[in-house]
Order: structure tokens, then sequence, then C-alpha cells
């Protein structure tokens, strides 16, 4: 399957390396260099913008046949395509975009490409407790009898343990329960015991961040 511009977000690339292949054509000389330079300088670090083929007038089946060759993408600017480039576009599966503003054409491929970056991980707080007391139980570990003083924690949360301001260890939970009973969450106002993976030195006092990361798409 050819890349279309919907297609690009879902497109995994080998490795990290993207590229995007367009082929450019427009009415004018000037149209064309205006749109090709704008459609490069999309480039980034983790995308490169090839314009592999540029030129006036109609949109071929040369253009087409090229565009299959190196999976590109057709952008014509106030151009339509001849009726045997629609042809072999539809067979080919080539997507032709056109436009009559190049400023559409600009945004939509740079909308198109923010789907092909790396979405970059936030952190996320849902939930605080204070740590109440605690247990030693054999062949578990130190349990936390905690109160959620705000948000929920999930038996998925990750879990940062903070002891006068400072941060004492960062991981994940090892079990959630109320009342000896394993639970998905407990939210805020409620009690809960909890272990946490590979970290026995918890105390009375300390205070409990549950946080999530999150995908976050990035802009250009």
């Amino acid at each position: 399957k050819h890349i279309t511009l919907d297609e690009i977000g879902r497109r995994l690339a080998l490795g990290t390396f993207k590229e995007l292949n367009i082929i450019v054509k427009a009415d004018y000389d000037g149209s064309v260099e205006a749109l090709a330079d704008s459609l490069l300088k999309l480039t980034r670090e983790e995308i490169q913008v090839n314009v592999i083929h540029k030129g006036v007038g109609q949109i071929t089946e040369s253009d087409v046949l090229l565009a299959s060759a190196s999976d590109a993408i057709i952008i014509g600017f106030q151009v339509r395509p001849s009726a045997g480039a629609r042809k072999v576009a539809e067979r080919e599966n080539i997507e032709i975009r056109l436009y009559s503003v190049i400023y559409d054409a600009i945004d939509e491929v740079k909308t198109a490409m923010e789907g092909m970056l790396e979405p970059k991980l936030e952190e996320k707080i849902v939930g605080n407790a204070e740590v109440r007391e605690t247990f030693k139980v054999k062949k578990i570990g130190t349990v936390a009898g905690c109160y959620l003083t705000d948000g929920k924690i999930t038996r998925n949360s990750n879990i940062r343990v903070i002891r006068d301001g400072i941060v004492q260890f960062t991981g994940e939970l090892a079990s959630l329960k109320r009342f000896k009973e394993d639970v998905k969450e407990v939210k805020n106002g409620y009690e809960c015991g909890l272990n946490i993976k590979g970290y026995n030195d918890i105390q009375a006092g300390d205070e409990l961040e549950a946080f999530e990361e999150v995908e976050v798409k990035r802009e250009l």
C-alpha cells in the first residue's frame, strides 16, 4: 500500500527515521517554487521531506508512475490530473491532493507529519496518598496502610515515594488492596494497603504520588 496523508500517522517507518516523498505540480513556475520551498522547510531532524519531482502543468501518467515507484504523494496547485493519470492513480493507489490555496497544502502536510513524529511521554499525576502505618509481611515485604488525600491510585499507577519533600523512590505497585481484597483502584477519601515493587523502606508519614505516563502528540 502506498503512502497517503491520512496513512502517515499510522505508518511505522523502519527504525525511527521517517521520510515523506512529494511530487509537486502547479500552474506557474513561481507557484511550483513557492510550494516546493515551503514543503522542504517542513523537514525536521526526525522527518525528511523530499520533493522528488516538480513541474508546471497537468498531472500526467508519468508523474503517477514516479510516485508509485518512489512511494510518494502528489500535490497539485491549480492543476488537475489527466484522465489517464487518474486511472493509473486509482490502479496504483496513489494519492493526488489538489489545492487552490498554497497555505492549505502546506498546512495539511504539516498536520500529517505531526502524526509521524514519535509521541513524547508526559507525566500526569492522578492521585496522592499519605502513609499512615506500615507492616512487614513475610515473602511480600513492607505493606503501607495509606489514606487517599486526592484523586485515585490504580493498580497500574506508577508510584513516587516522597519524604520531607524529597523523592525517595520511583517505581511500580506490586499490589493494591482494600480489606485484604485485591482491587483495581482506590479513590480519594478511602484507605488502602499497598506494596511497592522492589522497595521496602517506606515509612509512616511518607507521601505517595501516583502518576501515569501519557503519550502526547508532538507538534512541529
